[in-house]
């Protein structure tokens, strides 16, 4: 048993040295490059800065109990159209945001 794990131990050894050989020979025929500027583009988050959208003076907060059932739709009625203006300036906004 001595004579196959010195053979063992000889065979581990020339494995190394000729690993050793492969990677001095592969850095041999390396040759230095210039050194040259690489250009990257990598997308940067930027916080969105638009124009803060105001909230209106919505049309039935001056309305009162008393007031007859006329100046309550009509008063509904503006109150829906400024509800869908103000809408579309938030949708506006965060679109802004997302180009």
């Amino acid at each position: 048993m001595p004579r196959h794990s010195a053979w063992c131990s000889r065979k581990a050894q020339v494995v190394q040295v000729l690993g050793l050989v492969f990677a001095l020979a592969g850095c041999a025929g390396r040759q230095d490059a210039e050194p040259r500027t690489v250009r990257v583009e990598v997308p940067v988050a930027v916080p969105c800065r638009v124009p803060a959208v105001e909230v209106p003076a919505w049309a039935t907060a001056g309305l009162r109990k008393g007031d007859d059932l006329q100046t309550k739709v009509r008063a509904l009625l503006a109150e829906r159209r400024q509800r869908i203006g103000y809408e579309a300036q938030l949708l506006a906004a965060n679109q802004a945001c997302q180009d």
